[in-house]
């Protein structure tokens, strides 16, 4: 009794995976799961490698330490958090975007996410153990708590000011 539950249970999944499988994106869960669902030689869902996911290395020459004081003395104000700003990927990171909108200055937001190696060499570059770090007129200012912080004493528009994004 139990095998055949067990076996109508393995064969759901893999009916309920199968019609996902058309619509979801191409990657190794979606393929693990499958595969672990399904007897036999293990398929990818993905024919072709052109088709993977794939990742842009933030720093070309692979000098991370580099291309971070190159984004740094580039923008007047960087923000190295998780996502995007139009997306971001944690709490923390949403509420430095949302008190940089507030202060409205522009800033560039660069995802630590889409790259292991900026996620750490940010932590190294500024001896900070978390992400997002906030860069104002190359000078690091701080993470999450120090920006907000900062934004409630006006010492961030001040910042800003000195920085010559903010009026």
């Amino acid at each position: 009794k139990k095998k055949v539950f067990l076996d109508a249970s393995q064969a759901m999944l893999v009916r309920r995976l199968a019609l996902t499988a058309t619509r979801a994106p191409c990657g190794r869960l979606a393929a693990a799961r499958l595969a672990a669902a399904r007897p036999g030689p293990a398929r990818t869902l993905c024919s072709d490698s052109d088709f993977m996911p794939q990742r842009k290395k933030f720093a070309v020459d692979g000098n991370v330490k580099d291309q971070i004081q190159k984004e740094i003395e580039a923008n007047p104000v960087v923000v190295f958090m998780k996502g995007v700003p139009s997306a971001p990927m944690c709490g923390f990171s949403k509420q430095v975007v949302e008190v940089l909108k507030t202060q409205g200055v522009p800033f560039k937001g660069i995802n630590v996410l889409a790259d292991p190696d900026v996620r750490e060499g940010v932590k190294e570059f500024s001896n900070w153990p978390t992400v997002p770090q906030l860069y104002i007129g190359g000078e690091f200012i701080g993470g999450c708590d120090i920006t907000v912080e900062l934004h409630q004493s006006g010492e961030l528009a001040e910042e800003l000011r000195k920085a010559g994004v903010k009026d």
